[in-house]
């Protein structure tokens, strides 16, 4: 099995952290990138396999796909134990809402800072960040009452880490009255599968003189 992802990939890093809960063998191939020229020139198999051309993409004999949420879900059926999705049937329904929303709703805010580049002083990215703390509010609300997103720890962890993670990078840091979120990341930072996919991003983000997000 091969996971092919990026250094500074968000998607990716939920794949790896997964694989990595699971003690899955699995190499990690990370295709080339720089600040500068981004993923240009494409590697091969991500020009072959995505039509959205990015990584990361999950090879395993026949099996060849891409998109982090069918990683997760692939990884899953094929490993079950230990299980990252909820075993209730209601749980797991919200886990995977949760998974959703960090892809497709928060990213949204995500991706204009992205476009902003460090610049979170215009009123697209400040729009970006109050989006961003409505959300972080919500979901400081969900952890009064437990560790974890959807009762047990899941890929909604992991996802919902990587978004805030990657976010900070870019100005859009939960604001420390969020307690709850914060004592959260502090657990998901201090897992061994967690910890050691940052490391491996922190260190790229040192070598291009980039800060490194606190938690």
């Amino acid at each position: 099995m091969k996971l092919i992802s990026g250094p500074l990939s968000m998607f990716g890093a939920k794949a790896q952290i997964a694989i990595a809960e699971k003690g899955i063998d699995c190499e990690i191939e990370m295709v080339p990138f720089s600040l500068q020229h981004r993923y240009t020139p494409l590697h091969s198999d991500v020009e072959r396999l995505n039509p959205k051309k990015q990584v990361p993409l999950l090879l395993d004999g026949e099996v060849e796909i891409f998109d982090s949420t069918q990683i997760f879900e692939y990884l899953e059926h094929k490993f079950p134990s230990p299980a990252l999705w909820p075993e209730n049937t209601v749980r797991r329904a919200q886990a995977r809402l949760l998974e959703l929303k960090s892809d497709e709703v928060f990213f949204q805010d995500f991706k204009t800072l992205m476009t902003a580049a460090g610049n979170t002083g215009t009123p697209e990215a400040q729009a970006a960040i109050a989006s961003m703390d409505r959300y972080y509010e919500e979901i400081d609300g969900l952890l009064v009452s437990g560790d974890w997103l959807a009762g047990s720890y899941s890929y909604a962890d992991i996802a919902f880490f990587c978004a805030t993670w990657f976010a900070s990078i870019l100005g859009g840091a939960p604001r420390p009255v969020f307690r709850h979120l914060a004592a959260w990341q502090r657990r998901m930072a201090e897992r061994p599968a967690v910890s050691g996919t940052t490391q491996e991003i922190s260190a790229f983000l040192t070598q291009n003189g980039v800060p490194v997000p606190a938690v």
